[in-house]
């Protein structure tokens, strides 16, 4: 396994973190054109894997109004719109809330759960960020006259068709274990990932499309992927747990990266440098991608992206 430097924190003019790990940006026939460490390392692609999944959905037979779909592809702030597009998709399939399986948490944006914590509002299933994922799950065995008492399972037909679909994709899962929400959660090259990723962009399948439409829904107003697809028309990204992000642009172009440690706010500061290698140049990115680093209350440095080395043409 090879990872390479992705990103340093520099606090008051000394560097303090240094972030490994690998990346790898495609053109919209797969070839790598940059990349820093194994281009196709194996990792858990966690949330960045929802937009394939809810085109594995759609493949099987889901058919929702676009900003429902959008929310099956959300990591979610649980912020009322969200919770709400949920509980839409659910009611549409006769199904409640008590049938979400995904592990009850507060809601990540940091908003909502001030607001939960404030109104005395426990955990639930609902306000948990991948509620949209499950819901789109469970809608998926209605429609498939499958059960949905064990949807969760990796030999459920639901997952099985997922699996399949995501193959069908070249992103073959070479081990499967359990995301933190429940589901399953495969290991796949970060290049199939995003390719793949890529290749759905071009196809304007109907998650991308959602995506674009309601990018709110997908995480949240101050979140950065939301963030990116407000600024740049044409790019869809989708970021996922321990250090994941992935994108694509109008063309096919796409990247996708992994941080070794996990770091968000590694994450963060590459996402700007990511664009930039499937040729956003966007005067967004040093706004979107700029992440300080405090002391004392006050900006003292910066999270700093490595560049990426580039494959000759």
């Amino acid at each position: 396994m090879t990872v390479g430097l992705l990103a340093v924190a520099e606090r008051s003019g000394f560097d303090e973190c240094w972030h490994q790990g690998a990346a790898v940006a495609v053109d919209a026939r797969g070839n790598v054109t940059a990349s820093i460490g194994d281009p196709d390392l194996p990792m858990y692609a966690r949330s960045t894997l929802k937009p394939l999944q809810a085109a594995a959905m759609v493949a099987n037979g889901l058919s929702i109004p676009t900003d429902e779909l959008a929310v099956v592809c959300a990591s979610h702030d649980g912020a009322p719109i969200h919770r709400d597009a949920v509980r839409r998709l659910l009611m549409r399939f006769d199904l409640s809330i008590d049938d979400l399986q995904n592990t009850p948490t507060l809601p990540y944006g940091e908003a909502a759960r001030t607001a939960a914590i404030r109104d005395n509002t426990g955990p639930s299933s609902l306000q948990q960020n991948c509620s949209g994922k499950h819901a789109g799950m469970l809608a998926t065995c209605v429609i498939n006259g499958w059960p949905i008492e064990k949807y969760l399972d990796p030999q459920h037909p639901l997952q099985v068709a997922i699996a399949d679909f995501l193959a069908t994709l070249g992103c073959v899962s070479q081990h499967v274990g359990v995301d933190g929400c429940g589901a399953p959660n495969h290991v796949v090259g970060l290049r199939s990932l995003a390719t793949a990723f890529g290749a759905l962009r071009v196809s304007g399948a109907a998650p991308i499309e959602a995506m674009k439409a309601f990018p709110d829904l997908v995480a949240g107003p101050e979140r950065d992927v939301t963030r990116w697809m407000r600024a740049v028309p044409g790019v869809v990204t989708k970021d996922g747990a321990a250090g994941l992000m992935i994108g694509a642009s109008s063309d096919g172009a796409a990247f996708a990266f992994k941080i070794a440690d996990g770091s968000e706010t590694a994450r963060r500061a590459v996402g700007g440098e990511a664009m930039r290698r499937i040729g956003i140049d966007s005067p967004d990115a040093a706004v979107i991608g700029d992440v300080p680093v405090v002391g004392h209350g006050v900006r003292v440095g910066s999270v700093r992206a490595m560049p990426w080395t580039q494959v000759a043409r």
